[in-house]
């Protein structure tokens, strides 16, 4: 049971900075009627994405986000389901050249709210805290459904917002596989947009649709600490305002690197890092995390 609440305590952490996940973990096996609670706090710096028919150079951002989720698993058909709920607190602080002037702003507030629902079809039956000490994880396969919430601050006379005033919905399908103390899992989903019809007070934002894709790997020591890679790859997403290309099709992929200890059965710390390697958009920033886990049925 020690190995597998050490796996079960890695997956929740979650950090989400312009759209963009690296979430381990998401379909791994877990005890039905579990709950988990979790604060990261995520520093991050550098170029962020402007719209194309603007005026805007040298556009970069400073921000500090605290993100509090809830994680809730239960049996549904006789297969483990969960949900999870992830808010973020953020403040913002930005500079850029407007016209080439210099200028700068900052904002505070909470961004949009993501409620992810998925269920494990296959290799995750749903089992009660005491039937899962007998259990062994191997393939697992899933789906789920993520959801933004449009609960951020926006302001519809304002360019740069910490809301999206929009909804949007990201079916997934993720599998993963255990190898004693390696763990292995990899996800495809494609994100979908409602229209912004309060962009610059008067103008509709529309965006297409954007692949995404994730890949991680992670080794379990003795002692419970963990080390692992994450990966992942976001394409597509151009954006018109009133039917007018406004901006490029989004090609980004980052790396990161995480580190885990547990306290005990029921606590851990996290840290974490990831960075840009490729981008096309101007989409250039560098992420530290660090978060607090605790589990209770």
């Amino acid at each position: 049971m020690k190995i597998q609440l050490l796996f079960i305590l890695y997956f929740v952490f979650s950090v989400k900075v312009y759209g963009q996940e690296l979430e381990a973990r998401a379909y791994a096996n877990l005890p039905k009627a579990m709950n988990v609670v979790a604060a990261v706090y995520a520093f991050s710096k550098g170029q962020v994405l402007a719209d194309a028919s603007l005026p805007i150079q040298d556009f970069n951002m400073t921000t500090h986000s605290l993100n509090l989720a809830y994680v809730h698993s239960f049996a549904l058909a006789g297969k483990l389901a969960r949900i999870q709920i992830a808010a973020p607190f953020i403040h913002m602080n930005g500079q850029l050249k407007y016209n080439t002037q210099d200028t700068s702003g900052t904002r505070t507030g909470l961004g949009d709210v993501r409620v992810r629902l998925g269920i494990n079809l296959i290799g995750a039956p749903a089992l009660a805290a005491k039937d899962f000490r007998k259990y062994t994880e191997k393939t697992i396969v899933g789906i789920s459904l993520v959801t933004s919430v449009p609960t951020g601050i926006y302001y519809a006379d304002k360019l740069i917002n910490i809301g999206h005033h929009r909804w949007g919905f990201k079916p997934e399908i993720g599998a993963s596989r255990r190898f004693k103390h390696i763990y292995t899992d990899g996800y495809i989903g494609m994100w979908f947009y409602t229209n912004n019809n309060a962009y610059l007070k008067n103008s509709i934002l529309k965006q297409h649709s954007l692949f995404s894709t994730q890949l991680h790997a992670s080794y379990y020591f003795k002692k419970g600490v963990m080390i692992g890679v994450d990966g992942n790859w976001f394409n597509g997403g151009k954006t018109f305002v009133d039917e007018v290309q406004s901006g490029d099709e989004i090609q980004h992929c980052r790396l990161g690197v995480t580190w885990a200890l547990p306290i005990t059965k029921k606590h851990m710390v996290k840290l974490q890092y990831h960075t840009s390697v490729y981008t096309n958009t101007g989409y250039n920033y560098d992420l530290v995390a660090v978060g607090y886990q605790y589990i209770f049925f």
